[in-house]
Formats: structure tokens, C-alpha cells, sequence
């Protein structure tokens, strides 16, 4: 893993905030601890986020006052090894149900959403497979990872490359990865770490802005452009940085097999109402594949954008709308 490849996770995390419910946690059913955080309205429709690859519950901050505003009760859940949700070595795609079914039931839900940004797409699908219909209100994926399936040749070098050395060296890519954010968390605390975390932070509201003018957009809110000190801004973006690699980089190896490899169910099997929105310009995550997947699930609607991967997080307000009904908001 390159510091390039960590620039995503810094663009999804630099806008998040600490909260005071943003480190819970719970028990599953067999010991392992399950992480998550909790953002919006207490009382309203609840949402499960699914973060994106590498990242972590923290990443669904930054859709707080969203979340407030559609009165929706924002769970965002960390998956097994990333943040404080204990690493579990053997887990597929397809297990991720059953910790959401657990969390549902810890949390005494009754009907509830879902939402996979990214590399957390393919796990909204794997709720759409086999959750009850009487619990789940609505699936939808934001710019969702792509099936490799649909061909990997569609994929840049650099991720066919961590693909085939997460398969055949892992040790090596933890060893990597491990010494990567070991030197970021050293570089942090010096002089020259500062600037740089403060240029970079600049960069990331400039392009954050002009994603969201784009097509005569509103721009950012003016209390996301204001909030917090230099000093505090750049303690949020490192925590965010940090979090997904705090029992270190195993869950992130194990991530990168399960997400470029199958992922456990036939996409015919996805029957349930699924809501992807898609961008066209998207390198990550090239249209290509993605209508692949969506061409072999019976119930899917797909809507394409002018955008790239990082551009559709200001269209989440729009989603969220299109997601969870007016209906079920008011009956949260």
C-alpha cells in the first residue's frame, strides 16, 4: 500500500467530526465485539452506513447534519478488523448479514436501511440476499466496489497489482501497509507533518468544493467550511486516518481478497428492490463493471452521473432522499 492509495480514505475522513456516541460497542453472538457509531436523530428512521475500503465508522460523520435534516437515526457500523470490531480470519462477504441481523436486534429495531458507500457496497448487497423483507425497508450502494468478475482488465495497475500481491503475500502487504502508517503517525507529530496534514486539508476543501459546484451545485455548507481550528481540523483528519488501522492492517489485507475476489452470492439472488447511484467517470470503480452487476440483478435501478468516484458524496442528500421514503422518516 502506497500513500497514494491512502489519499481516498483521506478524502472520505477529512470532514469528520468526534461525537460523543461515535465509539460503541457491543457483543455478538460469539464473542466478538462489534464497533459503531451513531450520528442524525435519536428517535428517527434508522440507517445502517456501510463504510468504504480502508476506512471505518467514523467516515459517516461528515453526514450528520444530513442525517438531522431527513430525521433519520444514522448507524454507522465498523467491520470485522477495521477500527474496534474484532478481526474475524475466516469471514466472507456473505457473513456481514448476520452481524447486521445481531446489531438489529441489539439495537431493537424494527424495520431499518441500509447504505454501502464504496468498498461497504458489496455488503449492502449481501443484506439484500437473505435478510427478511419484514426488517429491511431499503437497500441502496453509493459509487459501490466492482464485482472483479465483470473482468479485471477494467481495474487500474496499481489495484490489479495489490490484488495479486493481497492473494499471494499477504505478510508482506500487512508488513506494508503496517510501516506505511507507522511513519504517517510519526510524520504527523513533527513541524513538517503539520504543514503538510494542513496543505493537504486545504486541497481536499478546495476539491470538496468544487465537486459540489459542479452542474451548479450548492457548494459546502458554511458550517462544514468553518468548524473547528487548524489544530482541530487536522486531529480529526489523522483520528480518521488512524481508526481503521488501530488493531493494525489485517483487517484491510483480508478486505483486499474478499472485495476483489466473489463475493458469495450470485447476483441473480439479489430479488430485493436494490438503488445504486453510479458514477460515469469513476476510476475506481469503472461504469463497466458496475453494469455488469446491475444487469444480472432482477429488481436494480441504476442512476449514472458525470462524476467521479469522490464526486458523488455530495449527491448523499439527494440518496438519502431516494432512499428512505418520506413515509418511513415520518414513522421513525
Amino acid at each position: 500500500m502506497t500513500m497514494k492509495q491512502l489519499i481516498p480514505t483521506l478524502r472520505r475522513l477529512s470532514t469528520t467530526a468526534t461525537a460523543p456516541r461515535d465509539s460503541q460497542t457491543f457483543s455478538l453472538p460469539d464473542g466478538r465485539t462489534l464497533a459503531y457509531a451513531e450520528y442524525g436523530t435519536p428517535s428517527g428512521f434508522p440507517l445502517l452506513y456501510f463504510h468504504g475500503y480502508p476506512s471505518c465508522r467514523l467516515e459517516a460523520a461528515a453526514a450528520d447534519d444530513l442525517a438531522r435534516a431527513q430525521n433519520l437515526r444514522l448507524l454507522s457500523l465498523d467491520r470485522p478488523g477495521f477500527g474496534l470490531s474484532t478481526f474475524q480470519p475466516k469471514r466472507r462477504i456473505v457473513d456481514w448479514r448476520a452481524d447486521v441481523q445481531a446489531f438489529a436486534d441489539h439495537a431493537r429495531l424494527g424495520r431499518f436501511a441500509v447504505l454501502g458507500g464504496s468498498g461497504g457496497g458489496p455488503y449492502a448487497l449481501a443484506c439484500a440476499v437473505s435478510i427478511p423483507r419484514d426488517r429491511l425497508a431499503a437497500v441502496g450502494v453509493m459509487a459501490g466496489g466492482p464485482p472483479w468478475a465483470a473482468g479485471a482488465h477494467y481495474m487500474r495497475r496499481s489495484s490489479r497489482a495489490l490484488r495479486w500481491v493481497a492473494r499471494y503475500f499477504p505478510s508482506l502487504l500487512r508488513v506494508g501497509a503496517d510501516g506505511l502508517v507507522g511513519s504517517i503517525k510519526w510524520v504527523s507529530g513533527t513541524k513538517l507533518g503539520q504543514r503538510w496534514t494542513d496543505d493537504l486539508l486545504e486541497r481536499l476543501r478546495k476539491e470538496a468544493r468544487a465537486a459540489a459546484e459542479k452542474d451548479g451545485g450548492p457548494g459546502l455548507p458554511e458550517k462544514e467550511e468553518a468548524a473547528g481550528t487548524a489544530e482541530e481540523k487536522r486531529e480529526t483528519l489523522l483520528r480518521g486516518l488512524f481508526e481503521p488501522f488501530a488493531q493494525g492492517s489485517r483487517g484491510f489485507v483480508h478486505e483486499t481478497q474478499l472485495l476483489t475476489e466473489d463475493w458469495g452470492f450470485p447476483f441473480e439472488d439479489v430479488t430485493y428492490p436494490v438503488k445504486l447511484w453510479h458514477g460515469r467517470q469513476d476510476k475506481n470503480a469503472p461504469i463497466e463493471m458496475i453494469r455488469y452487476m446491475t444487469e444480472r440483478m432482477p429488481n436494480c435501478t441504476l442512476r449514472e452521473y458525470d462524476r467521479g468516484h469522490f464526486d458523488m458524496g455530495v449527491l448523499l442528500g439527494e440518496i438519502l432522499e431516494e432512499l428512505v421514503s418520506e413515509e418511513m422518516r415520518r414513522g421513525g
